[in-house]
């Protein structure tokens, strides 16, 4: 189980230098927003990107949408103070590429602490190298502001020398290992982007293949991903019922003094009402993010 039951379905990076699609993104049915210091910004806009940036973060006009600053790598000549202007804006989280080290987390949170980030803002900590994935534990572990685990498959890909394929076998073993410590740990841990833009089925199993190894929620390079992404990773008007439905059958058998549940047939046990209860809590937030 994750710490949180704020949904997180659907996180849409937005380039740092582009002030119009910021502003457009305060309409958009995303979960969260990755205001994108580091990839999506050339090395002499950085100083203009991280102005924009960080009075969108502080601006609060996003509404219920999570705001989290991607920053330069700490071994750039932008990270420190990337990380200490995101820190004075107050995102809901900082996220740092390239994370392959404990310290590395520590370095972090000491220049936000400094800069005076309060314990409400969390780190997240993108996953994309072969040594960041082999200390997955190590990282998730790290400090109890490290929220969220986000796979950047992209670079994954090419440090692995490997390629990518419609199954993603070639990075199942590095989605795992993540997985594992991130549940470990109570992370949420985000699916990579995918890449084309025009293979909208490819998209869709893709967001489904995710569903299913458990991740919760798909990081995205375009508005046009938002809907349907939105629609698998949440909880289907079918399932919330069902979960309604078992967490009113096991109260009842508890105030009955009953020890055995059951429910259209099948046997309920204590896991069963711990996720019937998080799929309920799920389909809650996301009402509330739409109201």
């Amino acid at each position: 189980m994750t710490k949180t039951i704020r949904p997180r379905r659907s996180v849409l990076y937005m380039p740092g230098s582009n002030a119009r699609a910021q502003e457009k993104a305060k309409t958009l049915v995303a979960d969260a927003l990755i205001l994108d210091l580091e990839d999506a910004v050339a090395p002499d806009a950085k100083q203009e990107a991280r102005a924009i940036v960080c009075a969108n973060a502080a601006s609060g006009e996003y509404g219920n949408r999570e705001i989290i600053i991607r920053v330069n790598g700490l071994d750039t000549p932008w990270g420190r103070d990337d990380i200490a202007a995101a820190a004075a804006a107050k995102p809901d989280a900082i996220l740092l590429p390239k994370v392959e080290s404990a310290g590395q987390v520590m370095e972090l949170e000491g220049i936000m602490s400094a800069a005076g980030a309060g314990p409400e803002v969390s780190i997240w900590c993108m996953m994309e190298t072969p040594l960041g994935i082999l200390k997955a534990e190590e990282i998730a572990a790290s400090s109890p502001r490290v929220e969220c685990f986000v796979m950047g498959t992209s670079d994954l890909v090419k440090d692995l020398q490997a390629q990518h394929t419609t199954l993603r076998l070639p990075v199942i073993t590095s989605l795992g290992l993540c997985l594992l410590a991130g549940r470990a740990y109570g992370l949420t841990v985000l699916d990579g982007v995918y890449l084309d833009l025009a293979d909208e089925d490819g998209f869709l199993a893709s967001c489904v293949q995710g569903l299913e190894l458990g991740f919760d929620g798909k990081t995205l390079i375009h508005p046009k991903q938002l809907a349907p992404t939105n629609d698998v990773f949440a909880p289907s008007i079918e399932e919330v019922a069902h979960a309604r439905k078992v967490i009113v059958a096991f109260e009842e058998a508890e105030a009955q003094g009953k020890g055995v549940v059951l429910v259209e047939g099948k046997l309920i046990e204590n896991l069963h009402v711990e996720i019937a209860k998080s799929k309920v809590a799920m389909a809650d937030a996301i009402q509330a993010m739409a109201e």
